[in-house]
C-alpha cells in the first residue's frame, strides 16, 4: 500500500522522467524513502536516482552513519554521494536551523534544472511544524507549514510522504526488515521539536486520532490563502520595485497592505522573513519615520533602511573609511568589502584628463570635510550635500570610491567629475554588482 501511494504521488509531482536526488540522513524516515525510491526506479527505469548524505560532524557517531548510509544505498542500487559541512555555533545561533541551512546548501549543488530533491518529512512532522508555528504566533504563511512541492536550487523540492504517518513508515520498515540509525539528539527535550514529538503529539493524537489529517487540511488551506494573497500583491510589488532591489513606499496608503508587501518583498529577495513583532518594528521605525531621518532595523544578516521614499534591504559591510590605494591607469584595482573593481581607463571621449607626469593617482572612501564643484555647476558644495542631491543613500556614501589626483579630489565614481579635472582622455569605470 505504501509503495503504491508513494509511486502515485511521485508520478503526479514529477510526471516527466528526470533525476531524483534523495536527502539520506539514515534515520527511519529517509531509510524508508531510500527503499521506496529504489523500488520506484526499478519499476520506472526512465527515472534516475542518487542519494546524498550530509555529514555535519555534530555527533561522535557521524562517521558510522555515513558508512551505513553508503552501505544501504549500495544494497538498494542507488548511487551514493556525501558532503561534509561545517555548522556555525554561538549563543544566538539555533543549532537546528544552522544545521538545516548547511544541509540544504550542500544538497543544492546536486539539483540541476528539471531535477528533484526528495526529503522524507511526513504527517507527524507536519503536525509538529504547525504547532511550532502556533507557538511563534505565525500567520497564514507560517501555518501553511511545509508544502508538498516548492522551488529549490535549479529544480524542485518534493515531500512525497507528507500525508503518511510515522507509524506507517515504522510498519513498512519492519515489514521489509530495514535498519536505520538513531540520532541521540532526537531524545534531547531542549529542542522544541523533540519535546513536541516525545511528550505532546502522542497525547494529542491519542485523544484525537484524526488530528494529523485535520492539521494537514488546515495547513493546505492556509497555503492556498497565502498563495492567493501573494498572487494579488505581486503585480503591485513589481510596480514598486527598482532595479537596485529597493521598493517605493510612496504609493502605499494602507498599513495592512504595506506590511504584507514588505514581507513579500523580503521573501522575493530570499531573505529571512521577519516575525510579526519585527515587521511591526520595520513599519513603525523605518517606513513611517520622518522624511529626513536615517532609520535602520537590523535583522538576521541584513538591515532594513529607508532613503527618501524607498525601502532597502542592505547587507552590513565593513568600514572602509581608512582604506586607500594608489592606482595605475588601465590597471584594474580591486576594492575592499566586495565593493567591486575600479579602473582609470585611457578612453578617447572620456570625461577626465590624463594624470600629469609624476602626478599621484589614488582612491579612497572617506568624504569627511571634502567639498567639490561638479563639472558644469556653479560653486562648490560639501560632499555630504552633493550625495543628497545625487540621491545616494546615507549608507552608500562611505562606500563610494573617490578618485584623487595628488591631494585634490578629481571625481566621485558613478556621479561626477570635479571642475578643473575635465578632459577627454580618461574615464573612471567602477564595476560593482552589489551597490546596495
Amino acid at each position: 500500500m505504501l509503495f503504491t501511494h508513494f509511486s502515485d504521488t511521485l508520478l503526479r509531482l514529477c510526471p516527466q522522467p528526470s533525476q531524483l536526488v534523495l536527502a539520506l540522513s539514515g534515520g527511519l524516515d529517509s531509510r524508508v524513502l531510500l527503499h521506496l525510491l529504489s523500488r520506484f526506479v526499478q519499476k520506472y527505469p526512465h527515472y534516475q536516482s542518487i542519494a546524498v548524505h550530509v555529514h555535519h560532524g555534530l555527533s561522535p557517531n557521524a562517521d558510522r552513519w555515513l558508512a551505513q548510509c553508503a552501505a544501504w544505498a549500495k544494497k538498494d542500487g542507488v548511487t551514493f554521494h556525501w558532503e561534509r559541512v561545517s555548522v556555525p555555533s554561538g549563543n544566538r545561533i539555533s543549532l537546528e536551523q544552522a544545521a538545516r541551512e548547511a544541509r540544504y546548501d550542500a544538497l543544492a549543488g546536486y539539483v540541476q534544472s528539471q531535477e528533484y530533491l526528495l526529503t522524507a518529512q511526513h504527517a507527524d512532522d507536519q503536525l509538529e511544524t504547525v504547532l511550532l508555528a502556533l507557538k511563534r504566533g505565525s500567520g497564514p504563511a507560517g501555518l501553511a507549514a511545509m508544502p508538498e512541492v516548492k522551488p529549490f536550487a535549479n529544480g524542485l523540492h518534493l515531500r512525497p510522504l507528507l500525508d503518511v504517518s510515522r507509524a506507517e513508515l515504522q510498519a513498512y520498515a519492519n515489514e521489509h526488515h530495514l535498519d536505520w540509525v538513531d540520532d541521540e539528539s532526537n531524545q534531547d527535550r531542549r529542542f522544541d521539536r523533540n519535546f513536541l514529538r516525545l511528550d505532546i503529539v502522542p497525547a494529542l493524537t491519542s485523544r484525537w486520532p484524526g488530528l494529523r489529517q485535520a492539521v494537514a487540511r488546515s495547513a493546505a488551506l492556509c497555503g492556498e490563502q497565502q498563495s492567493l494573497l501573494e498572487s494579488l500583491l505581486t503585480d503591485k510589488l513589481h510596480q514598486m520595485s527598482a532595479p537596485d532591489g529597493s521598493i517605493d513606499l510612496s504609493t502605499v496608503t494602507d498599513e495592512k497592505q504595506g506590511r504584507a508587501l514588505v514581507r513579500l518583498w523580503l521573501q522575493h529577495q530570499n531573505l529571512s522573513v521577519p516575525s510579526k513583532a519585527q515587521l511591526e518594528q520595520i513599519w513603525q521605525a523605518v517606513c513611517l519615520a520622518r522624511e529626513d531621518a536615517n532609520p535602520c532595523v537590523s535583522l538576521s544578516g541584513y538591515d532594513i533602511r529607508r532613503f527618501q521614499s524607498r525601502l532597502y534591504a542592505v547587507r552590513p559591510r565593513q568600514d572602509v573609511t581608512e582604506w586607500r590605494r594608489e592606482i595605475t591607469p588601465d590597471i584594474p584595482c580591486p576594492l575592499p568589502a566586495s565593493l567591486g573593481v575600479i579602473t582609470l581607463s585611457s578612453l578617447s571621449g572620456g570625461h577626465l584628463r590624463s594624470p600629469e607626469p609624476g602626478e599621484r593617482v589614488w582612491v579612497t572612501f572617506d568624504p569627511s570635510g571634502l567639498q567639490a564643484q561638479p563639472l558644469g555647476r556653479a560653486g562648490s558644495r560639501k560632499l555630504k550635500k552633493l550625495f543628497q542631491e545625487y540621491g545616494v543613500p546615507s549608507w552608500r556614501r562611505r562606500q563610494t570610491p573617490l578618485l584623487f589626483y595628488g591631494d585634490k579630489l578629481a571625481a566621485v565614481a558613478g556621479l561626477f567629475v570635479v571642475e578643473g579635472f575635465e578632459g577627454n582622455e580618461c574615464e573612471l569605470v567602477w564595476k560593482c554588482d552589489h551597490l546596495h
